[in-house]
């Protein structure tokens, strides 16, 4: 015990202060650098054990006839799972004309020399097929419930005992395993809960005192100045490693900034780099310290999503928040809720319908060193933060996209489309239509009239 006081606590404090002094100058010595390039050697070790283990189980296998049928099991079950991949690999291959497509888009496909009345034909049996198909397809993998689980990883990071089929290789990987689970738990969680800690209660404390200030330039820099220190300390707490492109497109002020949403450390990874005014859910808890600290400092827009009233006023707030370019730009995630960063759904219409410029953000992890997604339907906000601290690091990229402007006679769901889908193809992501909200709702009755509308038009087409 001795001997570890000796050792581990001065460590301690000379990081705890190293990593407050360089957060609030805004540097780095290259350490996260070199820990994250060491890491990936450790993976790449543990990669290949992994595989020499599974290739000598391979051999074996190919010696015992009865061992066949249990091989072919755990090839499915890797396929399944994404062993080869960064997520779910599908097991189904979808038909893309079952895909709703918009009106235009089908009557185009109607030969020239035709007319819709010789096409028309009888119902046949036959015609329901596909759409059966595509129900059964759906039940067994859908495009929406999988976005809404940690995607599995190619190889195991030795952040879980196992990994679905990594079990116990060698005794040389299970020590790797232990050290590494007493080096984040021991020495990592303690040091990153100190400076989130003080990362709040700077921020707490800094902006209740300028709070007072009048409104103009002076408490609009000390709030920069205040934010840009703090979000850094917090980003410290998680080891965030973020690599910012494009600079020259960051938001302005009056401006909207919107994003792919993963987790509620969007926000902390954005504002190490540029100062944004907040609109969201209103929270209690730690996530109703931060919003009414920063409330106290800048303006803000909070809302219940349960009360309809709400709506209106967000609306209207929103609008007199972009008319005046001395205030932040504010950050929107049009998702709504949580994606685990495979993909992009679909963007509420609202803050495209308030005019002004759009500044797309894209946001894509690395999950090999922490999986950021937040399951909020499983994991409280406690649980979720200790799953942060305790990872190896929050890798990240950030792209600034250029501005957009809404088009002359574009309608907002379609000028929401067209920045989700840049948003989608700059971050590799997904571009899926599908809205998020159906984590915690049924599907609306209009999707499911859409798809009644789809069935019949393909039956008087055919």
């Amino acid at each position: 015990m001795f001997l570890f006081a000796t050792l581990v606590v001065p460590l301690f404090i000379l990081s705890l202060f190293l990593s407050l002094l360089l957060a609030t100058c805004g540097t780095t010595l290259g350490v996260r650098r070199m820990y994250i390039e060491f890491l990936l050697k450790v993976f790449e070790y543990g990669r290949e054990t992994i595989k020499k283990a599974e290739d000598k189980k391979t051999k074996r296998t190919e010696t015992n006839p009865e061992s066949l049928e249990e091989q072919h099991l755990i090839q499915l079950q890797n396929m399944k799972n994404g062993i080869n991949g960064y997520g779910p690999q599908s097991v189904i291959s979808r038909d893309v004309d079952i895909l709703m497509v918009p009106e235009p888009e089908r009557l185009k496909m109607i030969p020239r020399n035709k007319s819709l009345n010789t096409l028309q034909r009888e119902f046949e049996l036959g015609d329901c097929m596909q759409f059966m198909k595509a129900g059964v397809e759906a039940i067994i993998e859908d495009e929406v419930t999988q976005r809404f689980s940690a995607a599995e990883l190619s190889s195991w990071n030795l952040l879980t005992r196992t990994n679905k089929n990594y079990h116990y290789i060698n005794m040389k990987l299970t020590i790797l395993w232990g050290v590494g689970f007493v080096f984040r738990y021991v020495f990592l969680l303690p040091l990153r809960f100190a400076i989130i800690v003080i990362g709040i209660l700077l921020l707490s404390i800094l902006t209740g005192l300028i709070g007072g200030l009048p409104d103009g330039s002076v408490k609009r820099f000390l709030n920069r100045m205040i934010s840009l220190m703090c979000f850094r300390m917090m980003a410290r707490g998680f080891s965030a490693m973020i690599t910012f492109h494009n600079k020259e497109n960051q938001a302005a002020g009056g401006g909207i900034c919107v994003a792919n949403h993963t987790s509620p450390i969007d926000v902390v990874i954005l504002a190490c780099d540029n100062c944004y005014a907040m609109i969201g859910q209103r929270h209690g808890g730690l996530m109703g310290i931060i919003q009414r600290a920063l409330d106290r400092a800048s303006s803000q827009i909070w809302f219940e999503r349960s009360e309809g009233k709400d709506r209106y006023l967000v609306a209207k707030r929103l609008k007199q928040h972009v008319d005046d370019p001395k205030k932040l730009p504010i950050l929107i995630f049009p998702e709504g809720t949580c994606i685990n960063n495979t993909s992009v759904m679909q963007f509420k219409k609202g803050s495209f319908e308030v005019g002004g410029v759009i500044y797309p953000v894209a946001i894509k992890y690395d999950s090999r060193f922490g999986d950021p997604f937040w399951n909020s339907s499983r994991q409280t906000m406690i649980q979720y933060l200790l799953m942060m601290m305790t990872s190896w690091a929050i890798v990240c990229d950030i792209w600034y996209l250029p501005p957009m402007y809404r088009e002359e006679g574009e309608d907002a769901i379609t000028f929401a489309n067209r920045v989700k889908a840049a948003i989608a193809c700059q971050g590799g992501l997904v571009d899926l239509m599908w809205d998020g909200q159906l984590k915690r709702v049924k599907a609306k009755q209009e999707w499911k009239e859409k798809q009644q509308e789809e069935y019949s038009r393909k039956i008087k087409l055919n």
